[in-house]
Parts: C-alpha cells; sequence; structure tokens
C-alpha cells in the first residue's frame, strides 16, 4: 500500500477518521496529477463572512480574507445611501485598490455607468432607493480578478454589469463597498460576503 503523507506548518495536527458505520468510503485522486488537484465528491470550503449593517457610515469592509480565495460573492439587501453617487465595490491586497478597474453597468430603465476605480454595482442611483442583488468576483490569475452583478431596485427595474480589475500586488485580502464620491453615507440594507 502506498504511503499517505500530510505535511503542516510548524505546529498542529490533521487526523483522518474512520467512517463511524461499517462500509467503504474511496477518495479517488486523479492519476498523473501534479500541483493542486481537487478530489470529487468532496464539498467544497464555502466560508461565510459575518453581515454588517449598511446603515452608516461611508464604507464597508470585509477583510482578513484568506489567500487561498478564489471567488468572493457580495451580497446586498436592501442597501440605500442618502445620495445618489452610485455603490462601488473595490478589492485590494493590504490596502484598497482605487485604480485600473473596468466596470460598466447597465440598468434596465436606460442608465449607463462605467468606472475606473472599482466594480459598480448601479447605474443610477436615487436616495433611498433599496438595492438588492450579489456581485461574483473571481480569480482569472496573477492576482487579476473579473467581476458580474446583477442588482435589483425596489419599486424601479434592475440591472447587470460586469468587469475586471487590475492585477493585484498580491493575494486579495480584503473588499470595500462604497460609492463613487466616498462621502455619500449608507442609511438602511445589510451587507456580506462568501468566499471560497
Amino acid at each position: 500500500m502506498a504511503n499517505i503523507a500530510i505535511s503542516g506548518d510548524t505546529s498542529g495536527a490533521i487526523t483522518l477518521a474512520a467512517p463511524a458505520v461499517s462500509g467503504t468510503s474511496t477518495l479517488t485522486l486523479p492519476s498523473g496529477a501534479s500541483g493542486t488537484i481537487a478530489a470529487q465528491g468532496v464539498s467544497t470550503n464555502i466560508v461565510s463572512g459575518t453581515a454588517q449593517a449598511s446603515t452608516s457610515g461611508t464604507s464597508i469592509d470585509f477583510t482578513g480574507i484568506p489567500s487561498w480565495v478564489k471567488k468572493i460573492t457580495v451580497m446586498f439587501s436592501g442597501v440605500s445611501t442618502n445620495g445618489t453617487s452610485n455603490i462601488l465595490v473595490q478589492i485590494g491586497s493590504g490596502s484598497v485598490t482605487t485604480s485600473g478597474y473596468q466596470s460598466a453597468i447597465y440598468q434596465y430603465s436606460g442608465a449607463t455607468a462605467s468606472s475606473t476605480a472599482g466594480f459598480l454595482f448601479t447605474a443610477a442611483i436615487t436616495a433611498a432607493g433599496a438595492h438588492s442583488g450579489s456581485m461574483i468576483l473571481t480569480l482569472l490569475n496573477n492576482n487579476l480578478w473579473t467581476e458580474m452583478s446583477g442588482v435589483a431596485v425596489a419599486g424601479n427595474s434592475g440591472g447587470t454589469g460586469g468587469g475586471t480589475s487590475s492585477a493585484l500586488g498580491g493575494a486579495l485580502d480584503r473588499v470595500r463597498v462604497t460609492t463613487v464620491n466616498g462621502t455619500d453615507t449608507f442609511d438602511a440594507g445589510s451587507i456580506n460576503i462568501l468566499y471560497e
């Protein structure tokens, strides 16, 4: 029988336990694979952040995102601000990146917007308008991220968007939700992230 080698950091342990009931559990790894491999039949590690109320402040930050993350979903529920500056999502490594994006969004009401300062979530925000939906960020390669989003505006319309970032200086470790002008204040709703 081949050996199983489990290596870790300077402390801690990994335990492989047999099933509590009799039977056979099989984990099959693809032959000839090298580097990082994904095992079939194993659930993905999806981690939920802590939901934050978007009821005050000019930005909401999610930090401490692990370096292994390849996909982040930013979720919005009833989010509004006291102004008309569009909602923007920015990412970063060590600090928030505020330039080098290519982002555009179209709302079905006919409004469009684009930005190089972050990923747009709205195109024609109105004060106290409730915005809900999700933005999915996906690692393309070399710390460069792509984005797609869908938003519903209560009592009005919806929209879709997409974009890409410039390559970050290192692994992504933070996500910020703010507005284009950076001064409008959040006044309703909640925001959370999932990462995997």
